[in-house]
């Protein structure tokens, strides 16, 4: 009888824990997701298609830090990532605009990791508990280079994954890497397809999901060594 008190006590604190992790889940998800509900379509409008063509081009040979830093921008702000790249591209070339493209995904990307495992680490604790923070890490640690690195061509996902490696302190090698594996073949693709002055984000969005992985698992095996001796 008392064990299997016990179980049900430990059954019922794992159920509470798990609502305290999602539940951190969802608040990231939420304050990333506001910006888009109130300015989504203002900057869509804005940057989309030809409007943002020709609002880059007004800036001639720097128009590719501009790139760069709306990319950064994505992190805070709507901005409609995809068609910035495919602009960045048609103005600046596949090789160019793909650098750009894949530079600006990538910072935003540590911005969001670094910022939230340098200061969001006390606000994930009071919500979220210290114990379910280790469970978030053993989930980062054992899966979330798959996320990272498959989540760049997602709407919104790229941003709430970041953030949350960075709560759950994952490490920066690996994150670096994976995050790469992500970054690298969505900028190009992109790039590439607004060089060659063609509308098929189904072919990007293929390339930015099955190419990553296939990096991914290149990555893991030319450092399988590395990170077996850490």
């Amino acid at each position: 009888m008392a064990a299997k008190l016990r179980w049900a006590v430990a059954a019922g604190a794992g159920k509470c824990s798990g609502v305290r992790l999602l539940t951190l889940f969802l608040v990231v998800g939420i304050v990333l997701l506001l910006p888009f509900l109130f300015w989504g379509e203002t900057f869509t409008r804005w940057l989309d298609d030809d409007a943002g063509i020709e609002w880059l081009r007004g800036f001639g040979a720097w128009g590719w830090m501009v790139v760069i830093a709306l990319l950064v921008a994505d992190l805070f702000l709507p901005i409609p990532a995809t068609p910035v790249m495919s602009a960045a591209g048609f103005l600046y070339g596949g090789w160019i605009g793909g650098l750009a493209s894949a530079a600006g995904s990538f910072l935003a990307g540590q911005l969001g990791y670094w910022l939230c495992r340098r200061f969001g680490r006390g606000f994930a604790v009071r919500l979220a508990g210290e114990n379910d923070l280790l469970r978030a890490e053993n989930i980062f640690d054992r899966s979330g280079a798959w996320l990272v690195a498959l989540s760049r061509s997602l709407p919104l996902l790229p941003e709430v994954v970041s953030c949350l490696a960075g709560l759950a302190r994952m490490p920066p090698m690996k994150f670096t890497l994976a995050l790469a594996c992500g970054c690298l073949p969505m900028g190009f693709a992109y790039a590439a397809i607004g060089a060659a002055g063609q509308s098929r984000p189904g072919l990007a969005l293929a390339l930015s999901a099955l190419v990553p992985a296939l990096l991914w698992v290149f990555v893991q095996w030319r450092m399988r060594g590395a990170w077996r001796e850490n």
